[in-house]
């Protein structure tokens, strides 16, 4: 929890109230983000993404594996967030392991959908090879370097800039001696471009006072009453949605703040798309 006196504490809240935050951005203004991709080469997909002060890396593993069977036309995905000790003092011992446990829940549910599947961002059925006997398993691990507030969504635009520095290798399948144990070979110079056309952007609407706004820092989530995390697709559609903070919200008011980050979503779409193209776009290069 970040520490504040009694004037910091009304200095965000005057300034907010006015329009004018601290750092100089209004409510619904994103700080800038950077994205670059490929940089742990060893991993399937990665990417490092910086919002404001708040830096993280996140690193996909594609691995084969089986459906499970309530599942056995689609693959699996599962998403570890992990804090840098580093990150910030409250990281340090059973804070940063709380807080690594939400996040990735938080995320599952803002990118997977429900147990049945529903609502998911990821397509899970592209990551089937044979149906019921052979997918591929996706490992995605978020490591948090520096925290300056905002760390879902922040780790949700890498995720998403990651995916799609995703190659998976292409796969041949051969029936062999028996049905029940399909031969794969995995190509060593054939890949497909993981589709992340369908993986929602998460914008966090956090209410300081009477107001809400986007992107919030630490100190001013340190004053928020509640937030309220709602994952969007490209096309506006409300793929997930996550409250926090103790103070209960009115259902009026939460169809507001969903109208209000679906607006604000648009601006941050545009300019991570435009960010991931750049890094790809760098990737290439430093390849050729």
């Amino acid at each position: 929890m970040v520490g504040l006196s009694v004037g910091e504490k009304q200095f965000i809240l005057g300034g907010i109230a006015q329009d004018l935050r601290s750092d100089g951005r209004q409510r619904l203004q994103f700080r800038p983000i950077s994205v670059q991709t490929d940089v742990i080469p060893q991993a399937t997909g990665s990417a490092r993404v910086t919002l404001g002060a708040t830096d993280v890396i996140v690193s996909i593993k594609a691995e084969l594996g089986k459906p499970v069977p309530l599942r056995p036309d689609k693959g699996k995905v599962a998403i570890f967030v992990d804090m840098s000790p580093t990150a910030a003092p409250v990281f340090e011992g059973r804070g940063g392991e709380e807080l690594s446990a939400e996040l990735s829940v938080v995320l599952q549910r803002c990118l997977l959908g429900g147990k049945s599947g529903a609502g998911a961002g990821i397509d899970l059925s592209s990551l089937m090879v044979v149906e019921g006997k052979v997918c591929w398993d996706l490992y995605i691990d978020g490591l948090v370097i520096s925290s300056d507030g905002n760390l879902l969504d922040t780790l949700a635009a890498a995720i998403k800039a990651a995916l799609s520095n995703t190659a998976i290798p292409k796969v041949s399948v051969s029936l062999g001696d028996s049905a029940d144990q399909p031969e794969v070979d995995v190509s060593d110079e054939e890949f497909m471009q993981f589709d992340t056309s369908g993986v929602p952007f998460v914008v966090t609407l956090t209410k300081v006072g009477q107001h809400y706004i986007v992107d919030a820092t630490s100190e001013e989530e340190s004053q928020m009453s509640s937030a309220v995390s709602v994952s969007v697709n490209r096309h506006g559609r409300v793929c997930g949605l996550t409250k926090r903070g103790g103070t209960g919200l009115d259902p009026s008011v939460l169809l507001d703040m969903i109208s209000v980050a679906k607006h604000a979503s648009e601006s941050l779409i545009a300019v991570l798309d435009s960010e991931i193209a750049a890094a790809e776009a760098a990737d290439d290069d430093e390849a050729t």
